[in-house]
């Protein structure tokens, strides 16, 4: 990635990425069943070689690649090298990395968070980091001014796919919205006047169903897990996002990681979800 390219904000690198390669995410998710079915042991070497493997087979395909950061984390510091070692090598490939780490704190442990993930100067930094806003939207802010400053992005959970999530998210505010739809009309208003995409998005899951009671359409990136494995489907994406469909970052893990270690499989996996969705978002 050029330094030009760097600077540019986050939502204009997704929409040129998506355009060019392909509106996909694929997770780097390895579980110890996973491992197990590669035929790989459930140590760091095992991590070490699925980690390389996805990364070489798809960082110059996909659009985003996504590491699941507690499955590097389980392997203590070690385990953190091999994540350095993925996102620097995804980034040099040309994919944009979207680290899923879920942060979420106040004060000074939100802004070391969020110079974990969204400091250039850290071996850590990726083009977005997924943070949780449950402790006030507010909360977030050393991580929205730091991404705005880094050219990064921020994706927010706001309707989560786990069915434990609705007591939070659904639940209704004494002046009659709900705490997802708050969350929404906060990155709304981060996004104001971005073109061509903002750089702060939601997670919203594609297992949920049709979604019309919300507004979706926050000028900004919808990353939407639940693609594959977890039963959503490419063809359920229009009637779940609605008119916000082309903003959709759909995520896959185990639906692609499942064809490893064939790295041509995982290729062929890939390529194929995202023609998929190209075809029904048109």
């Amino acid at each position: 990635m050029t330094s030009q390219e760097s600077r540019q904000p986050f939502g204009a690198r997704l929409r040129a990425a998506m355009d060019t390669r392909g509106p996909l995410c694929v997770g780097i998710d390895p579980h110890a069943s996973l491992l197990t079915d590669w035929g790989l042991n459930d140590d760091i070497a095992g991590l070490e070689r699925f980690t390389h493997t996805v990364v070489e087979a798809l960082a110059g395909r996909v659009a985003v690649l996504k590491p699941q950061s507690a499955f590097f984390e389980r392997f203590g510091s070690r385990g953190i090298a091999v994540l350095e070692r993925a996102v620097a090598d995804a980034r040099d490939a040309g994919a944009l990395v979207l680290m899923d780490a879920k942060r979420g704190d106040i004060g000074s442990t939100m802004a070391a968070y969020a110079a974990t993930y969204l400091d250039p100067a850290s071996p850590l930094f990726s083009d977005a980091v997924t943070v949780s806003p449950y402790l006030g939207f507010g909360s977030l802010r050393p991580a929205l001014d730091l991404a705005r400053e880094s050219g990064a992005g921020v994706f927010v959970l706001a309707l989560t796919s786990n069915p434990e999530g609705a007591e939070v998210q659904h639940a209704v505010r004494a002046d009659g919205a709900s705490v997802a739809a708050t969350m929404l009309d906060h990155l709304r208003a981060e996004n104001a006047d971005a073109a061509p995409l903002g750089s702060y998005g939601a997670v919203v899951g594609a297992t949920l169903g049709e979604l019309s009671r919300y507004d979706l359409a926050i000028n900004g990136p919808l990353l939407a897990p639940g693609i594959g494995a977890q039963g959503a489907t490419p063809a359920d994406l229009p009637a779940v996002f609605g008119a916000a469909v082309r903003d959709v970052v759909p995520s896959v893990s185990r639906g692609v990681l499942r064809y490893g270690p064939d790295a041509p499989a995982l290729i062929e996996a890939a390529e194929r979800f995202a023609d998929d969705v190209r075809a029904a978002v048109g």
